[in-house]
């Protein structure tokens, strides 16, 4: 379900096999630790194959899935299409499946429209393409905030833009992850994937960054 910066919120259900976070980071931080230790006293994990679990997840596939998805957008135009109208099967196409990814939203930004995503009620996020959640995206600040004044969140995120963008907010669930395009920055004609990937953060693909310029190293 999508928001205009200017409408009223209205909460949907989500599914019920989602943990709701609280945004109590540094109690759950010792609450999952506990746990951790609790489980693997009792042979129930394994902490050698958890490490290699997250570390897939925050270093091997982070948001490199998704820029790579974002640069085919880019510099296919037939891709973009089949993005727009199929993101799930498209993404799968690149070999970027998972849980947490069955269902996806492409959306994408241009001189009128920016998009931003939230999870209002949880942090649903599409993990095969994005990795791990930030914490800022599972705060209660966040949010809240998203949609009740997503400019005023851009700005603290550094990104300015003109009055006349608007500002679409999505609300992600259970059933439907989002994944927004950024612009593809000028000047990068004739660039190849491999290169143009390297312009996509992982908060762009959120909307609460932009692509980096060319010769920027943010």
């Amino acid at each position: 379900m999508a928001h205009e910066h200017d409408d009223h919120h209205h909460p949907h259900p989500h599914g019920h096999d989602h943990d709701h976070d609280h945004s109590d980071i540094g109690p759950m931080d010792l609450r999952v630790r506990a746990l951790e230790t609790v489980l693997t006293q009792k042979g129930y994990i394994d902490p050698a194959a958890l490490d290699v679990l997250i570390d897939t997840y925050q270093t091997k596939i982070g948001p490199r899935n998704g820029a790579r998805v974002v640069a085919r957008a880019w510099s296919d135009p037939a891709f973009a299409d089949w993005l727009a109208q199929d993101a799930s099967a498209a993404i799968a196409s690149l070999g970027f499946t998972g849980r947490q990814g069955e269902h996806m939203v492409a959306v994408f930004n241009d001189e009128d429209q920016h998009h931003m995503v939230v999870c209002t009620l949880c942090s649903c996020y599409p993990w095969p393409v994005l990795g791990l959640p930030p914490t800022w995206y599972k705060s209660a600040p966040y949010r809240s905030r998203a949609v009740r004044d997503p400019r005023g969140v851009l700005a603290e995120f550094g990104v300015q833009l003109p009055a006349s963008t608007a500002i679409r907010v999505w609300d992600s669930t259970a059933e439907l992850r989002y994944l927004v395009i950024p612009r593809r920055p000028e000047g990068t004609e004739g660039w190849s994937e491999e290169a143009l990937a390297e312009l996509v953060t992982r908060d762009s693909m959120i909307g609460t960054g932009l692509a980096r310029q060319p010769g920027s190293h943010a």
